[in-house]
């Protein structure tokens, strides 16, 4: 007895430890997989161009990147290893099921076909609501935070209830679409139990007819229905996960599709390296179009010679920052050449190109991090010394030292505890700290008061001395003394030259300028 007892209590042990492993290992290829995925998003996202991005929700791509992996995940951990194991027992009770008689079986497998048709039309029905689940809870992902970016906005002009209103729509197009793929997964079960159960009448009646004929004896009846109820379950089961799997099957679709997006042109194969430019820029016959078919940018051509100071100015919608992101590479030309150097930028690795570049953008973005970090952005190996000479230049010391760890103040991504004033001068320490000898200036003071202005204005003055510099502005006072201003109109420049000379055409910078003067 003893024996026994202690035989049993290893068969049970080593089943614990299988079990353990199916989990385990079960749990370790799905994070595998979605870790894989989640590299491969990642990478895909940095090799985007921008006009994806342009054309795509945040909200949407996070849904994505987050809602659709997760959805993986969760489906493989709980779904795959009871598929596997129910189609596991299925085949092997089939098989004990032949041996013991092959016509009852066949009555079964025509029940089990059957059950294998409901289970194929639903599981059609539920990948397409499943995707249909996935892109409306993409698009409340995108609404909520879109709402939340613009809340200042709702509230200034009381549209919290209407704001409420959308995002509850968009919720309830989500219970619904959830609804729909929850009664469909859940479905299949009772009707899957009722055909093994008509199976079971029927082999019943059939077999019992055998026993009363004597070809069948009541030990292999007895045998063969303790199969059938084996299978009768693990069926179900399978039936249930194919559907459940329909999730998975939806955001993975959802997740290569991401994945095929077309792609940035890659890089060259043996790029031309510029350690530093001179800063001689050409605009040589560019065209460009967002759209392909509708060109915004035709035969653009000027030159920026070592040290100059361009200009762009013109109204709002003219194409102004579309031409430094062209510079940058941010977007493909259509046809012409620009050249740095004489070389062409497309024969150049963009990394290499934008080494030799450095951007204040009009809205300002701050990371994660200290104020220190965010300074050293472009330069992570900066010395404190490097960053607190930098944040002195951009006057911005004085603020950052009345900060509570000065320096080592944490700021979030959104940066909420400083004004928009200070983030702008924050983002162009950056720039005083990178040297970069090319400056891309996109209304770089449009955030700070006046006085300030001045004294950023000398200070850039200081910086751009030497160095090639493009500045997109809308208050013509601060760009009198560039070298080139380019006047644009509708994507095209229609006037180039000095503040003199385009004063003494009296077109359309000289009605701009006089405008603001009046």
């Amino acid at each position: 007895m003893g024996k026994e007892l202690v035989q049993l209590s290893v068969q049970y042990f080593f089943t614990w430890i299988f079990y353990y492993l199916q989990s385990y290992l079960m749990a370790n290829v799905a994070e595998n997989l979605v870790l894989n995925l989640r590299k491969q998003v990642s990478a895909k996202l940095n090799r985007l161009p921008l006009r994806f991005f342009d054309q795509n929700k945040v909200g949407e791509i996070l849904s994505r990147v987050t809602s659709d992996l997760d959805k993986i995940t969760e489906v493989m951990q709980t779904g795959l290893l009871k598929l596997i194991v129910a189609i596991g027992t299925i085949i092997g009770s089939l098989i004990i099921m032949f041996y013991y008689s092959i016509s009852l079986t066949c009555i079964f497998l025509v029940f089990m076909f059957i059950s294998m048709m409901i289970t194929k039309a639903v599981s059609e029905k539920s990948l397409r609501y499943a995707a249909e689940q996935q892109e409306t809870i993409g698009d409340l992902t995108g609404i909520v935070e879109e709402f939340y970016n613009g809340r200042n906005v709702i509230k200034a002009y009381n549209h919290e209830a209407e704001s409420l209103e959308q995002v509850a729509a968009a919720a309830e197009n989500a219970c619904a679409a959830n609804q729909k793929v929850g009664f469909l997964t859940n479905c299949v079960n009772p009707l899957i139990r009722l055909l093994t159960r008509l199976a079971q009448v029927v082999i019943a009646l059939i077999a019992g007819r055998a026993m009363l004929n004597g070809t069948m004896t009541v030990g292999v009846v007895q045998a063969f229905f303790q199969y059938i109820n084996q299978t009768a379950e693990p069926l179900t089961e399978a039936s249930y996960m194919i559907n459940s799997l329909q999730a998975a099957f939806a955001s993975a679709k959802r997740t290569f599709e991401l994945l095929d997006e077309e792609e940035e042109i890659p890089d060259p194969v043996s790029p031309v390296f510029l350690p530093r430019a001179r800063g001689e820029i050409r605009f040589e016959h560019i065209s460009f179009g967002y759209d392909p078919a509708k060109i915004l940018m035709k035969n653009i051509s000027f030159t920026a010679a070592p040290g100059q100071k361009i200009a762009v100015v013109g109204s709002t919608g003219a194409g102004k920052t579309t031409l430094v992101n062209l510079l940058m590479r941010f977007y493909e030309i259509n046809s012409g050449k620009i050249l740095i150097d004489g070389i062409n930028a497309s024969d150049m690795s963009r990394s290499g190109l934008r080494k030799n570049f450095g951007m204040v953008l009009q809205d300002t973005w701050l990371f994660g991090g200290t104020i220190a970090e965010n300074i050293a952005y472009g330069k992570p190996d900066a010395t404190r010394e490097e960053i607190v000479a930098a944040a002195k230049a951009a006057k911005v010391d004085y603020f950052i030292r009345t900060m509570p760890q000065g320096y080592d103040t944490m700021l979030d991504n959104e940066a909420s505890n400083l004004s928009a004033g200070q983030k702008q001068l924050l983002t162009i320490a950056r720039i005083f700290l990178c040297n970069p000898p090319i400056l891309i200036l996109d209304e770089a003071t449009s955030s700070v008061d006046t006085r300030t202005e001045v004294e950023i204005g000398k200070a850039m003055k200081k910086l751009m001395d030497g160095r090639t510099s493009f500045v997109i502005a809308h208050r013509l006072s601060t760009i009198r003394d560039a070298d080139t201003i380019l006047f644009m109109e509708h994507g095209n420049i229609i006037e180039q030259g000095n503040h003199k000379e385009l004063l003494q055409k009296k077109g359309a910078y000289a009605a701009l300028y006089y405008s603001q003067f009046e």
